[in-house]
């Protein structure tokens, strides 16, 4: 076993605390492995180390990797102004832009004030009936394929849950459905950049050869092509809000981002800002809840009991309502007694954190229980790690919904971020919860989900979110 060197950080308030390091060249010889399946490497190295470890991201940069809760929320919540995502994150503004995920400071709190209330509670309520019928949209046709072959239809489940979630995104900021040949395309850019930049991070000695190829040169133009799509939703919007004896404006995400004004100037966002956030919504709207509901899907097949619970519930609230509205969508106000649906929704974002890792970098020399951090340390919060802690979780591996129900035992403070923490919690989330808690509802509403007989096991594939890599097919079974 190679020796592991152990890196003392003083301070001389508190008691010297020293962390363990993966050597450079141990990092930099597993890097392949990292960069090809990252999960298993990060967790036997927390396994062997501890809650927290030095390593060297591609065996260049140094980097803490922790699934310490208390060190999460110190540098989450409790100094989060003494840090700010990496160059990593930052470096995504190449391909997606300056907008909420990736701004910073002075310039990311006026927008995130500015942007807010267009996420209020109120707000997301309104949405939930062009939810629904979305959600009916899409699952109209299921349906009609299931009863022609016998009451069963196979669908491929991340590709039904992304056309779902982007049609759901693109209603809600743009009004209007995306053909099925441009959702396709937009899901390829999206996927391709993705992949890309990630491997930029994870093995950044090819760069040089990924300059030399024209990797960046024409990963840049996908996202010209990316950008320029959605500039023309944004620009006939203008158009047609400026047009004469123009018809009241949808009441839509890009509407709100068009008429929201900056307290200190009364001045709308530029156009350019505007493109930047739209972009940031309709990718982070759809990416993170398809890849959540995918997994969901995947759960549910294979513990077909809690699905019956959740459909059991189902029944219940449905059975209170009055005579002739049985088979009506459910309503925002309903979903509170639909908890069920909620906790396995929960619990699929524990197993699989659509952002299963953070990154921040230390601003200024700061102190965390004694472990000294000095300006410009790097931190990779492993949210996947955290969630799936033995400390934290009682069998962490198993999907347990009703560990989120009321009277369970408290769960640790941080220990459960599917959303990360902070002031840079979420903006979403609220919107997030309601769409996957009503998708629940209403497939499992109509359907039972099961897996082909020797479905092998679905590995994963960590880019920017966790999605499943490739595809695996579920059984829609009409009730």
């Amino acid at each position: 076993m190679p020796a592991v060197r152990r890196v003392f950080m003083v301070d001389s308030a508190f008691p010297a605390v020293s962390l363990p390091r993966v050597p450079r060249w141990q990092s930099l010889l597993r890097s392949f492995a990292l960069a090809k399946d990252p999960l298993p490497i990060l967790d036997s190295s927390l396994e062997r180390f501890g809650d927290t470890v030095q390593l060297f991201i591609g065996g260049v940069q140094p980097s803490i990797l922790t699934r310490d809760p208390g060190l999460i929320q110190h540098i989450l919540q409790k100094n989060h102004r003494n840090y700010a995502k990496s160059k990593f994150t930052q470096g995504f503004s190449r391909y997606i832009g300056h907008g909420l995920l990736t701004n910073e400071g002075a310039d990311w709190l006026r927008q995130r004030r500015l942007i807010q209330p267009g996420f209020h509670r109120q707000r997301v309520a309104g949405l939930t009936t062009l939810m629904q019928e979305i959600i009916a949209e899409t699952l109209a046709p299921l349906q009609a394929q299931a009863a022609a072959s016998g009451g069963v239809t196979t669908v491929a489940a991340h590709e039904l849950m992304t056309e779902l979630t982007f049609r759901i995104i693109a209603r809600s900021v743009f009004s209007t459905n995306f053909a099925a040949a441009e959702l396709d395309h937009v899901a390829r850019l999206i996927t391709e950049i993705q992949a890309f930049y990630v491997r930029t991070i994870r093995q950044p000695y090819l760069n040089p050869w990924f300059r030399l190829r024209g990797q960046f040169r024409y990963h840049d133009q996908l996202t010209t092509e990316l950008r320029t799509l959605l500039a023309g939703y944004i620009a006939r919007r203008r158009a047609a809000n400026e047009a004469p004896a123009a018809p009241a404006p949808p009441d839509d995400l890009l509407q709100m981002l068009l008429d929201v004004r900056y307290e200190d100037t009364g001045l709308p966002m530029t156009d350019e800002q505007v493109l930047d956030e739209a972009l940031i919504l309709l990718i982070a709207g759809h990416e993170t809840s398809a890849n959540a509901l995918t997994w969901l899907l995947l759960l549910l097949g294979q513990h077909p009991t809690e699905a019956e619970a959740i459909r059991a519930e189902t029944a219940a609230v449905v059975a209170g309502r009055r005579t002739g509205q049985e088979q009506a969508a459910f309503a925002f106000e309903e979903l509170p007694r639909l908890s069920r649906a909620l906790y396995a929704v929960q619990e699929a974002m524990r197993l699989y954190p659509p952002a299963w890792m953070v990154d921040r970098v230390a601003l200024a020399d700061d102190n965390y229980q004694g472990l000294r951090i000095p300006k410009g340390t790097l931190f990779s919060l492993y949210i996947y790690g955290l969630h799936h802690a033995p400390r934290h979780w009682q069998q962490p591996a198993e999907f347990r919904p009703l560990r989120f129900a009321p009277g369970q035992p408290a769960l640790a403070p941080g220990a459960y971020l599917p959303f990360g923490g902070g002031p840079r919690l979420c903006i979403g989330m609220q919107f997030a919860l309601t769409e996957m808690q009503l998708v629940t509802l209403e497939l499992l509403r109509y359907f039972a989900v099961e897996l082909p007989a020797g479905q092998p096991a679905i590995p994963t594939q960590p880019l920017i979110t966790l999605r499943p890599k490739g595809d695996f097919p579920v059984r829609l079974k009409l009730r």
